[in-house]
């Protein structure tokens, strides 16, 4: 069986060098913002070029602690709208009703899956404070367009980059283009920690100071609460292995754009629609590769038969959740259209040549099976 994702082999990649900072932060006796953390932080700061770089528990928290502050910060108010592609996996849509904001949906561009940026002013009301831009699959949304819209509407830009550290837009890291940056390094993602983990990048200081206390109880110094907070730390042994793999994160990304173009320079079948492939190569790092096609049932089915695992990122689109019944009557074409025909290949830098050979062979033949 061809894995659609490996994570056993990355990890053992770097084995020796995880293992040791695990047992340095073990034998240090401190487990909670300490020194690991700290570096890792420095580190992220220095490789997405932003001011400022907070450790967190999870990318889901790391939206939510971005909005929370802007509202302690009197930017935002509960009932302000924040604008966010229709598409999107869950979590970017849950940060904002968590915290008492309007998700306002948006539809994506069907050849490459992010927001398209030409509809987002007829959606902005003057409750509208922030676009929310999710860099799906890992590829980057951004544009001057983007940016001038967000300054004549006084609008925050908030990066969902949970899934494309390492992208780049013009020479700039994915995560140092908007106001503020949530990542996840779920032990899926581009960088992945043994569990779950997260940060937030900013150049905003007072924004940055502010999360701090947020993550931490509401709190800078102990047992001093500004806020009501909550919890939500990396700890020191998720941080010490980021710290190990974000050395590598370049390469991986690299042997991904290699996979990706040679999929989409091999694969050749009219039942399928490739991903487009941007004019830039860095502005992509594949955390997915993503077709579409109306056999999507049929073609995983054969997928599976012949070795080949697949994934469907994903079936249900947030506004047909049960969890916001209130948005089940909207009508978004293409993101439902998106939703039913999406199918995740397998795509991970440690992905055998020869698998890569056997997805496009076996892929090729499915029309001749239906």
């Amino acid at each position: 069986m061809i894995k659609f994702l490996d994570l056993q082999k990355i990890n053992l990649a770097y084995q020796q060098e995880i293992e040791e900072r695990i047992v340095q932060t073990f034998r240090s006796g401190w487990y909670l913002l300490g020194n690991e953390v700290k570096t890792f932080e420095d580190n992220l700061v220095r490789y997405i070029g932003t001011q400022n770089a907070i450790g967190v528990a999870n990318g889901l928290d790391a939206l939510r602690l971005i909005l929370r502050a802007y509202i302690e910060l009197g930017i935002m108010e509960k009932g302000d709208e924040v604008i966010v592609p229709a598409n999107t996996y869950i979590a970017s849509v849950l940060a904002i009703s968590d915290n008492g904001l309007i998700p306002v949906l948006v539809e994506p561009d069907a050849n490459n899956f992010n927001i398209r940026i030409e509809k987002i002013e007829e959606k902005i009301t003057d409750r509208t404070k922030a676009i929310l831009i999710v860099h799906l699959y890992g590829r980057v949304i951004f544009s001057e367009d983007l940016k001038n819209l967000a300054d004549k509407y006084q609008l925050k830009i908030v990066e969902d980059n949970a899934q494309a550290i390492g992208a780049e837009w013009n020479g700039i890291k994915a995560g140092n283009l908007g106001d503020a940056a949530g990542f996840s390094f779920y032990p899926g993602k581009n960088l992945g920690a043994l569990g779950d983990a997260g940060a937030i990048t900013t150049n905003d200081n007072e924004l940055a100071k502010t999360i701090r206390a947020l993550a931490n109880y509401g709190s800078n110094q102990k047992y001093i609460n500004i806020y009501q907070g909550l919890n939500s730390r990396l700890d020191e042994i998720q941080a010490s292995v980021l710290d190990v793999k974000l050395q590598y994160i370049d390469a991986e990304n690299t042997r991904r754009r290699e996979i990706a173009e040679k999929y989409i320079s091999k694969i050749n079948n009219v039942n399928i629609i490739l991903p487009e492939l941007p004019d830039n190569r860095l502005e992509h790092v594949w955390h997915l590769f993503v077709i579409r096609t109306q056999q999507r049932e049929k073609l995983q089915a054969y997928l599976t038969e012949n070795g080949i695992q697949t994934l469907i990122h994903y079936p249900i689109p947030p506004h047909k959740q049960e969890a916001y019944k209130e948005l089940n009557d909207l009508s978004f074409p293409i993101t439902e259209q998106i939703h039913e025909e999406v199918l995740s290949l397998p795509i991970s830098p440690v992905l055998e040549s020869s698998d890569v050979d056997k997805v496009i062979e076996i892929l090729n033949k499915f029309n001749e099976v239906i």
